[in-house]
């Protein structure tokens, strides 16, 4: 007797302090159920002080680990972070058009948590014309927003439904607006698509163990897509674990400075 199991595809840079990036994606899908295959972007060398050096893949070995995977897995859903560069940027946009995946979600990575920027600024326009339409959700934070949108930082939820709308119109099916900095007693990401706004809010949990939030938290939109949910309770159910990561991981000591969040807590 065979069986078959979900299968997420995540697009992204690895991070050799396992925080953000490919080895949180992959460790978000298997806590959620998921089996995770993987298309590295690039190589960082960081830790919980930041990042020392970056590595950009060539292209090709880009597109190549992308095809091997559709070739060869049933791929339910692709979770796609660092894309450093155009030319990686391009052969990721030419492989969504190609293999058509069910599900797209971008969370469009330009900063580390430290404040390196991990993106060339050529990227940013190849991200908007040739990915953004491929996308089923984009996942950006208040500055990814702003830069995208090359506005000021949103200062309330009003703003961030309205800069969400702003990108709606750039291509992609949905737009999560993430409010994590947002100076609110709640933590409030806005869901905007063309049938209007979702207010999803979570508690806010004093911790400086943050980083690889945004990865988690697209990353397991992706996983709640590929169990069968629809877009608005992915995004509530996702938002739901990452709470629970972020509570699970507060008193975490990795390394000096701020850590990761705790994925595994479901099965910990």
């Amino acid at each position: 007797m065979t069986r078959k199991t979900p299968v997420a595809l995540t697009i992204a840079g690895s991070d050799s302090g396992a925080g953000a990036g490919i080895q949180a994606d992959l460790k978000t899908f298997a806590a959620l159920g998921v089996y995770g295959a993987s298309a590295l972007t690039a190589v960082t060398a960081q830790n919980t002080l930041g990042v020392r050096a970056v590595f950009n893949l060539p292209e090709t070995i880009v597109a190549a680990q992308i095809e091997a995977i559709f070739e060869d897995f049933n791929v339910a859903a692709v979770k796609i972070g660092m894309l450093a560069n155009r030319e990686i940027v391009e052969v990721v946009a030419e492989a969504m058009r190609r293999f058509s995946p069910r599900f797209v979600v971008l969370d469009p990575v330009m900063m580390a948590s430290s404040g390196d920027l991990l993106i060339a600024p050529a990227a940013v326009s190849a991200i908007k014309s040739q990915l953004f339409p491929a996308l089923d959700c984009l996942t950006p934070n208040l500055a990814e927003a702003a830069a995208l949108l090359g506005e000021a930082l949103a200062g309330d939820e009003v703003a961030m439904a309205r800069q969400g709308a702003a990108l709606l119109e750039l291509g992609p099916r949905a737009v999560l607006m993430k409010g994590g900095h947002l100076q609110s007693s709640e933590a409030v990401d806005i869901l905007v698509t063309p049938r209007g706004t979702r207010r999803v809010a979570g508690t806010r949990i004093a911790s400086r163990n943050l980083h690889g939030t945004g990865c988690t938290l697209s990353a397991a939109i992706a996983a709640q897509i590929v169990v069968g949910r629809e877009l608005r309770e992915a995004v509530a159910a996702a938002k739901a674990f990452v709470t629970g990561a972020i509570e699970a991981g507060r008193d975490l000591t990795l390394g000096f400075g701020p850590g990761p969040l705790l994925q595994h807590y479901l099965i910990a």
